[in-house]
């Protein structure tokens, strides 16, 4: 009995027990197995509800199930950590045709991914704009932090997180989101990114400064507002400067 037999007959319950497999009298582990793949199964599936809240909200708790059942004998854990199972889901749910009217779900399994990557990300010393004139400022080569994370969806993919998280929140637009995830205490938070957003991020690389970045973002979105950009940037503890050698 190799390690891929045991898994597969752990994952498919209508699958026998593996030969060879004894309980510790010797017999046959049969029934050991089976309550044993049920405790395994039930483990993964909870890790999934917990690790996707509004996918759950979204599908329904006992549609999401289903869907969980098959995504794990699809994609077993690689990790001991359930914490980090589920980095599969979103591609998962990409080609997955009995959801295939429902496109955004992908792209909110990405943002839940992302939220729980930020929450578990190496901390980094935000980089504050006090005390620095705005010269200085503009000739720093900042960087994102560990925690920042980017998503970039056709789908209005925040408004419907909020709206499904938020009281209050209001109904979903159609139209395409671009969000910033950042960790400026210890619980990560999903900002809408505006216009000129993505371009300011990916030319924040810890070796362009500031300034340069802002005038390449200029360039690449002319009716970026800088202002707001900073403030969303510096305020969100988006931005650190990079450890020297």
């Amino acid at each position: 009995m190799d390690a891929h037999e045991f898994t597969t007959a752990l994952l498919t319950p209508e699958a026998a027990p593996p030969e060879g497999l004894t309980d510790p009298a010797g017999r046959p582990a049969g029934r050991r197995f089976d309550v044993y793949r049920n405790n395994v199964t039930a483990s993964l599936a909870d890790a999934l509800e917990t690790g996707f809240p509004v996918l759950v909200k979204l599908l329904g708790q006992a549609t999401f199930r289903q869907l969980a059942l098959i995504h794990l004998r699809a994609h077993p854990p690689t990790s001991r950590a359930l914490s980090q199972y589920g980095a599969d889901m979103p591609g998962f749910l990409d080609g997955f045709a009995p959801l295939a009217a429902y496109p955004y779900l992908a792209d909110i399994a990405r943002l839940e991914l992302g939220i729980r990557r930020s929450y578990h990300a190496a901390d980094a010393a935000p980089l504050s704009p006090e005390g620095r004139n705005p010269e200085a400022l503009m000739a720093l080569c900042p960087r994102l932090t560990p925690a920042t994370v980017l998503l970039s969806s056709a789908h209005p993919v925040l408004s419907i997180w909020r709206f499904n998280t938020e009281p209050g929140a209001p109904k979903p637009q159609a139209g395409a989101e671009a969000v910033m995830i950042t960790r400026p205490q210890f619980d990560p938070a999903p900002h809408l990114l505006p216009q000129g957003g993505l371009e300011l991020a990916r030319a924040l690389d810890g070796t362009t400064t500031l300034g340069a970045a802002l005038e390449a973002t200029l360039a690449a979105a002319p009716r970026a507002d800088i202002a707001a950009l900073l403030t969303l940037f510096l305020g969100s503890a988006a931005l650190t400067l990079p450890e020297r050698p």
